[in-house]
């Protein structure tokens, strides 16, 4: 089971999004910064997803000061392609960050492709 938090301010939504998604595999909680950087470092989660309203600064800000921006990512207000989230994920990449007003779209493409990683 591939574990993945949500947290910021559009966590609810996002978790929302991808469990209608029906996706096997997948757990999806919301979570704070906080709980999650601990989670990811300890392996008691895989990735993390965080909304704020620009996508870029505080939807990351504490996970990157605690995990390292190796593995972090924002796509700021930019809408990636499946492609572009694979070769991330292919890189090690485990923290994401987009704005608020791009669940919809980014949120499902996210899971997707983390399920695709069997």
């Amino acid at each position: 089971m591939t574990k993945i938090l949500a947290g910021g301010v559009g966590k609810t939504e996002v978790t929302q999004t991808i469990k209608q998604l029906g996706i096997e595999g997948l757990e999806i909680t919301a979570s704070s910064d906080m709980d999650a950087a601990m989670k990811l470092r300890v392996a008691q989660a895989d990735y993390y997803l965080g909304t704020c309203h620009t996508g870029a600064g505080a939807s990351l800000g504490v996970l990157v000061g605690l995990m390292g921006s190796a593995v972090c990512h924002t796509f700021g207000r930019s809408v990636p392609t499946e492609e572009q989230i694979t070769a991330l994920l292919d890189e090690g990449k485990k923290v994401f960050g987009f704005s608020m007003d791009q669940i919809d779209t980014i949120a499902p493409l996210m899971a997707r492709a983390i399920a695709a990683r069997g």
